[in-house]
């Protein structure tokens, strides 16, 4: 789906304006970081018989480390690091360097991506306060200096788990469409858009759908964007 194609929840809504600003105002943000945190620190406890038992089996795959430690801008662009379920071997070439993802993809790893078991470990960065459940998701630091203006406000909230982009086709969609969904939820953010993405998630990751482009075993780097991205103001 293309940025400009999206639907916001505003669309055919009939909550009255009074009762949408209170689920969008300031005290609903600070309730979204307080109840990210307690989420985080509850499903760290739920997901337990999950990951234990997907950690022995990237243990026994993959080998040491388990968990993929990673360097990425949160809020404000601030560096935290995130924590991940390995997905992919170490595999590396002749002269020391790392393989292309689709050769250090298995089938064990293709597996915890489709099911999004891999991302079950962020809930520690939720917890922490380093990520929220529902944002656009941390990428990487060198992609900072290669947003343009506009782009670059998807910083003004916390990353999240999933976002607006996951399901709106994820890996599927090209980098300028995944970067206007998110700088569209940053302007259109409330509490019953992030239930709403929440839900979405649950029945993408079931039906496993968006998980990587066409010929793509992950999402190829991005190299910035050629022209100005179309942000998605106006679609409510």
């Amino acid at each position: 789906m293309r940025a400009e194609e999206a639907k916001g929840p505003r669309e055919g809504c009939v909550i009255a304006p009074l009762v949408w600003a209170v689920f969008s105002s300031r005290a609903a943000r600070s309730a979204k970081t307080g109840l990210d945190r307690a989420a985080g620190a509850v499903g760290l406890l739920v997901i337990t018989p999950v990951i234990l038992p997907a950690m022995i089996a990237v243990r026994i795959g993959f080998g040491k480390p388990v968990f993929f430690i990673q360097e990425r801008p949160g809020l404000a662009g601030r560096p935290f690091k995130l924590v991940k379920l390995r997905s992919m071997k170490d595999s590396r070439d002749g002269a020391g360097r790392l393989l292309p993802d689709a050769q250090r993809m298995t089938r064990l790893g293709h597996f915890l991506r489709s099911t999004s078991i891999d991302e079950l470990s962020q809930l520690w960065n939720v917890a922490r306060g380093d990520m929220s459940l529902v944002g656009p998701r941390p990428l990487l630091m060198q992609y900072l200096e290669r947003y343009t203006p506009e782009q670059s406000r998807r910083h003004l909230v916390r990353p999240g788990i999933t976002g607006w982009a996951q399901v709106n086709g994820r890996n599927a969609l090209s980098w300028e469409e995944k970067l206007a969904l998110d700088v569209w939820y940053v302007d259109n953010w409330n509490l019953l858009l992030d239930v709403k993405i929440l839900a979405k998630t649950a029945l993408q990751v079931i039906r496993r759908q968006g998980i990587s482009q066409d010929g793509s075993a992950t999402m190829p780097e991005f190299l910035g964007s050629k022209a100005e991205v179309a942000t998605g103001r106006g679609r409510r």
